[in-house]
């Protein structure tokens, strides 16, 4: 990991704007400004705020080009950003170049704070999601299972563009606040819904908060290995609950990244990946058109996005992203073999089995299996319990660390 080198400048300070004018900057703010050699922010902040006759640099799409004259600096630099520069903000890319010991921040409110102030809403439970430089597609993926969140939009990705997404991957909020230019003369608080917001023209510099009334779904807990019945399947073609909960703890999720749910079946696998990390882009694979509905449908219900191909593996694999993560749940040897094939380096993969044989040669593949038997308890007419053992499944993953 390459060490973080010294500053130049003597010093860098970053101060956080809430106004409009040098008056509206704390005493500490202020003195640094008018002692800067190097004045560094967005075009709105320095034609308000730099000093007449200050050497400026402006802050646009390419950070590196300002950090390189920021680098070249020998004396003082007074950095200007939005509210909180630690939050979503200026202080990340500075602390990488230069080493966080090296700035003196000076934050304001930041704009999520005065987003959910103005609504009288405590914030302590809220997602903060950013599309400053993030595909918007991927926010709205995990938007979808939030219930309450605050979306910091960006001019290439603007609230409207947020309220299509979220519409096209079935995020269900009710409630839709757009707060814009926070803390300046022009303020507004705007509440509208999800139509409205795709449909509207808003402002770029907004904070866009939204919220639904009890959750959004059962799903967003922490929990996975959710009962059988909870999931529409064919005929109990769905992976069993207790096997399911250790299939998903040996696919270890990570937030991001691309999985597979081959022979999906009732979708259960990807259905359960999805809601446990909305950031996924999850991929269910299956050949029969009526399961291929059964999985839409409990992708709808349990509110997690989960993309359906219709197709048989795998043939079907060829136009998918490859993936991270894969769970193979039918298809045998030759759909995991074409797996292997495409996954990306330092991936997953875990498969299910009825017969012993296929297992191992999955083994052979992957490197590690087990067996698990599940019994489960049933009331006799005279009140006692049994146990009344399902088939057992072999479950093999990896491939093994090298």
């Amino acid at each position: 990991m390459a060490m973080a080198s010294l500053p130049v400048p003597e010093r860098i300070t970053v101060v956080g704007v809430a106004g409009h004018g040098p008056d509206d900057l704390r005493p500490d703010g202020r003195r640094a400004l008018a002692t800067a050699d190097l004045v560094v922010g967005g075009r709105r902040h320095l034609d308000a705020l730099a000093p007449p006759g200050a050497r400026t640099a402006v802050i646009e799409a390419d950070v590196e080009v300002v950090l390189d004259e920021v680098a070249a600096e020998s004396g003082a630099v007074c950095v200007l950003a939005s509210g909180d520069p630690g939050f979503f903000g200026v202080v990340r890319p500075l602390a990488a170049r230069f080493g966080s010991a090296g700035l003196e921040v000076h934050p304001e409110p930041s704009s999520v704070a005065l987003a959910f102030a103005r609504l009288g809403m405590p914030w302590d439970d809220a997602a903060v999601v950013s599309v400053h430089g993030r595909p918007i597609s991927a926010a709205a993926r995990r938007l979808v299972g939030l219930p309450k969140a605050a979306v910091l939009v960006s001019p290439t990705s603007p609230p409207e563009a947020l309220g299509k997404e979220l519409i096209e991957h079935g995020a269900a909020h009710e409630h839709v606040v757009v707060c814009s230019r926070l803390g300046s003369a022009d303020e507004r608080v705007e509440r509208t819904d999800l139509a409205g917001l795709a449909a509207g023209t808003w402002d770029p510099l907004s904070v866009v908060i939204l919220t639904s009334e009890g959750g959004v779904s059962d799903a967003k807990s922490l929990a996975w290995g959710l009962p059988d019945d909870r999931f529409g399947h064919r005929a109990g073609m769905v992976t069993k609950a207790e096997v399911r909960a250790i299939v998903v703890s040996k696919l270890e999720l990570p937030g991001t990244g691309v999985l597979w749910d081959v022979g999906a079946g009732s979708g259960s696998v990807a259905v359960e990946c999805a809601g446990l990390c909305p950031g996924l882009t999850a991929v269910a694979v299956e050949q029969r058109s009526d399961d291929v509905e059964r999985i839409r449908r409990n992708a709808a219900a349990f509110g997690s996005v989960v993309e359906v191909v219709h197709g048989e593996a795998p043939d079907a694999l060829g136009p998918l992203p490859d993936p991270d993560r894969v769970f193979v749940g039918g298809g045998g040897l030759t759909v995991l073999d074409a797996v292997l094939e495409r996954l990306r380096p330092g991936g997953r993969v875990v498969a299910t089995y009825a017969a012993v044989d296929r297992a191992a040669a999955a083994m052979d593949r992957l490197g590690s299996m087990v067996q698990v038997g599940v019994a489960r308890g049933e009331r006799l007419p005279d009140g006692g319990v049994r146990l009344a053992a399902e088939n057992p499944v072999f479950l093999a993953w990896g491939p093994a660390p090298r």
